[in-house]
C-alpha cells in the first residue's frame, strides 16, 4: 500500500495514467478531508442504495392501503406512522426515493448537456451566434423556475414523465451561462490556435477541446442545483402536477397530509423530512465538489 501511495503522489509521473491516478488521489483525500462533503456523499450514496433496494427494504406495500390502521401515529408495527388511508408512511418514502432519483438523474441528463453544448458555442464562436443564444438563455433566466415548470406542465399536462420534460427545461440555462463563461477564458488561448492551424473543424474543437474543460464546472453546478430540482418535483407534486397517486411521491405526500397536518402531523412531516435531508446532502456535495474541482478555489485555501 506504501508503494501504491508513493507511485500515486509522485512529483514527477512517468506516463499519464499515473498522472491522472494520483490527480484523482489527491482529489480523494482532499474530498475525504471535508466532514461536510463527506455527509453529503454519504446521504446521496443511502438515497441510491434505498432506491436500488427499495422492494427489499420497505417492510409493507406502498400502495397497499388498510382502513382500519388509518392514521395511526408512529410505533414499533409502523415506524413513522400511517395515512389517512392506512398505507404505510416508511414504505412510501423509501419507493418514493426511487421517483427522486429518477427526477434528479433525468433532469440532469437532459439540462446539463444542452446548456453545456449552447454555452460552449456561444463562446467559441461569440458575435452574432453568441448574442442570439445568450438572448434566448436570459429570457429563461429572468422567470422564476417554478413558475416555468408549472406553465410547461399546464401545458403538456399532470404526470411525472411531463414534470421531468418542464423542469428540464427550465434548468438548462444556467449550464450554458457557466459553460459560455468557461469557454470564453481559453477561446483565445494558444492550444485552441494549434488545434486550428492542424485544420481541425469547429465541431471537432468543440466537441473534443472545449467541451471536456467545461465539464468540471458543470459537474459541480449540476450537484448544486439538485436541491433546487428536488424541491420543484415535491413543488409540482404538491400542486398535483406531477406524479400522480397512487405513486408515492414525497411532494404529494405532503399535499395528502395538509389535512392532518395540527393533529396527525407525521403524514406530512416524514416526507418534509426526506426532502430537507435529501436536499441538504446534495447541497453538502455540490460545495465538496466544488472545493476539489474548481482551481479557483484550490488557489485560494
Amino acid at each position: 500500500m506504501g508503494a501504491l501511495a508513493l507511485w500515486l503522489t509522485d512529483d514527477a509521473p512517468a506516463s499519464r495514467v499515473q498522472a491522472q491516478a494520483g490527480q484523482a488521489y489527491a482529489i480523494a483525500r482532499s474530498f475525504a478531508r471535508n466532514p461536510l462533503a463527506m455527509l453529503g456523499a454519504f446521504i446521496v450514496g443511502l438515497l441510491i442504495v434505498v432506491a436500488l433496494f427499495a422492494p427489499w427494504l420497505a417492510p409493507y406495500s406502498p400502495v397497499g392501503q388498510n382502513l382500519e390502521m388509518r392514521l395511526m401515529p408512529p410505533s414499533a408495527e409502523h415506524w413513522l406512522g400511517t395515512d389517512e388511508l392506512g398505507r404505510d408512511i416508511l414504505s412510501r418514502i423509501i419507493h418514493g426515493a426511487r421517483i427522486t432519483l429518477l427526477i434528479v438523474v433525468m433532469v440532469a441528463l437532459i439540462s446539463a448537456p444542452i446548456g453545456l453544448l449552447i454555452g460552449a458555442v456561444a463562446g467559441y464562436f461569440g458575435g452574432w451566434v453568441d448574442r442570439i443564444l445568450m438572448a434566448i438563455t436570459d429570457v429563461f433566466l429572468s422567470l422564476p423556475k417554478l413558475i416555468m415548470a408549472l406553465a410547461f406542465v399546464a401545458a403538456l399536462g399532470a404526470g411525472l414523465q411531463n414534470a421531468i420534460i418542464a423542469i428540464a427545461i427550465t434548468a438548462w440555462p444556467a449550464y450554458a451561462r457557466i459553460a459560455r463563461a468557461e469557454t470564453l477564458t481559453f477561446r483565445k488561448s494558444e492550444f485552441i490556435a494549434a488545434v486550428e492551424l492542424q485544420g481541425a473543424s469547429n465541431l471537432r474543437i468543440i466537441g473534443i477541446h472545449v467541451l471536456p474543460l467545461c465539464m468540471s464546472s458543470t459537474i459541480i453546478r449540476v450537484t448544486l442545483d439538485m436541491a433546487g430540482i428536488i424541491l420543484t418535483a415535491a413543488g409540482l407534486g404538491f400542486l398535483g402536477l406531477g406524479a400522480q397517486p397512487p405513486l408515492p411521491e414525497w411532494g404529494a405526500m405532503i399535499s395528502r397530509g395538509r389535512s392532518f397536518i395540527l393533529d396527525q402531523w407525521w403524514v406530512a412531516t416524514m416526507p418534509g423530512f426526506a426532502i430537507i435531508i435529501v436536499s441538504l446532502g446534495f447541497c453538502f456535495l455540490g460545495d465538496g465538489l466544488r472545493d476539489v474541482l474548481d482551481p479557483r478555489q484550490r488557489d485560494g485555501r
